[in-house]
């Protein structure tokens, strides 16, 4: 093998320690679905093995037969059965989605050390796959985290402490062109709405520094911010009092939080997480701010005036490590805020890696100039509709797979993601 798949290979096989650590419980655990918003976890570990057999084994092409039956094989596919009915569907058991999975892998990999010998596939198509997988892997976490019953983790690892003084405070971010996005020259293993790079002129703003926190969304709470309907556009109000929200998801009325099993009390220094966009805007305008967009966001992460370019990550060039950001699930839980002062970008914005994804402001549409993916289905029939972007990723997202172009989107009515919230205003 080639550096390039000696790396793939470690990948895949990261990714799918990952997996099976999530699906190592018994097989009425696997079999529940603990929400409607979120798959039964058996549903995700064979679905992750089908799209691999489809992208690496049979490059994309249904018509070709691939290691299950064609009827089997349709019980995956995620546009056919939202995640509301596939618990009822006749799915695998899970000791042979296990053993499909292995079996699609085994052969992958039989297939890689082929790759760059023979022309045998494109290194692209691999980490497309590895991004798919441990993109379920944090999809899984999300129902874990939603189910009820014994803990089935422990605590999670330490993080680093926090520094006080840093929540609610601001940085500017001088107007001026930047460029917004990337190409495959630079990140081969982009998706396809990240590209391509092009400039964008960005008027000056004010970003928050850090997430808004625990605290900081409390007294938007206390306030009475869920019962003033003058923070609240009017889609957001009526969704407000239809699915009756009082506060972020989990948290309690006595201030405690349940998630994974364990109840404690809410970490004031921790960024705010589990809130929906209208939840996200609702507090931004109690606060006198607004949801930055995404072209701001990706300013203030990556753009370095002094040097006239961008940066790979707000740092730098160094790829994420424990030092720089809190990313790989270890934590279950984000980082203080102002416990990464070593990951800040150029303009001083701290914990843009990794915590929570942050809403912005915008919806989701195509950079110009925009082109499928060999996975055409994967941004484009999303364009256009009502989702909103979230950018920066969360502490449950792989280091592997992240980079500050990365866009992530949902409705603005989902808070079941590790979502959060940081503040911008106009110069």
């Amino acid at each position: 093998m080639t550096d390039l798949t000696e790396k793939l290979a470690r990948d895949l096989e990261t990714a799918r320690q990952r997996t099976l650590l999530l699906t190592d419980h018994d097989e009425p655990e696997l079999l529940r679905q603990h929400s409607p918003l979120l798959s039964p976890l058996v549903w995700d570990l064979a679905h992750i093995g089908q799209q691999e057999d489809l992208w690496l084994l049979r490059r994309g092409d249904p018509r070709r037969e691939g290691l299950l039956p064609a009827d089997v094989e349709a019980l995956y596919d995620a546009f056919t059965h939202p995640r509301a009915v596939r618990a009822r569907l006749p799915l695998l058991p899970p000791v042979e989605a296990r053993s499909y999975c292995a079996e699609v892998r085994g052969r992958v990999l039989d297939r890689l050390g082929r790759l760059g010998r023979d022309d045998d596939g494109d290194p692209f198509d691999v980490a497309m796959v590895v991004s798919h997988e441990q993109q379920h892997d944090e999809t899984m976490l999300q129902a874990l985290a939603v189910r009820t019953g014994p803990p089935l983790f422990g605590a999670g690892t330490p993080l680093p402490p926090g520094r006080p003084g840093v929540a609610g405070t601001s940085v500017p971010v001088p107007g001026g062109e930047f460029a917004l996005g990337v190409d495959a020259a630079d990140e081969p293993f982009s998706l396809d709405n990240e590209r391509p790079a092009h400039p964008v002129d960005v008027p000056a703003f004010r970003i928050g520094r850090v997430p808004v926190t625990n605290a900081e969304y409390a007294a938007f709470v206390a306030d009475g911010g869920y019962a003033d309907r003058r923070w609240w556009c009017a889609r957001g109000w009526a969704h407000r009092v239809e699915a009756g929200l009082e506060r972020p998801q989990y948290w309690g009325p006595d201030g405690t939080r349940t998630r994974f099993g364990v109840v404690e009390a809410v970490p004031p220094d921790e960024p705010v997480q589990h809130v929906t966009w209208f939840e996200a805007e609702a507090y931004a305008a109690w606060a006198g701010a607004r949801l930055p967009t995404e072209a701001e966001w990706e300013k203030a992460a990556v753009w370095d005036p002094a040097a006239g370019r961008r940066r790979r990550f707000p740092w730098g060039s160094a790829e994420p490590s424990p030092a720089l950001a809190n990313l790989g699930g270890d934590a279950l839980r984000p980082a203080p805020v102002g416990a990464y002062p070593a990951g800040a970008s150029a303009y001083g914005v701290e914990q843009l890696m990794g915590d929570v994804w942050e809403w912005t402001s915008s919806a989701f549409t195509p950079w110009p100039g925009f082109r499928p993916m060999l996975y055409a289905d994967y941004s484009a029939p999303f364009f256009g509709g009502d989702h909103r972007v979230l950018r920066g990723g969360s502490w449950a997202v792989d280091p592997s797979i992240l980079r500050p172009s990365f866009r992530n989107w949902d409705h603005p009515v989902r808070r079941q993601v590790f979502s959060g919230i940081r503040l911008a205003w106009d110069a």
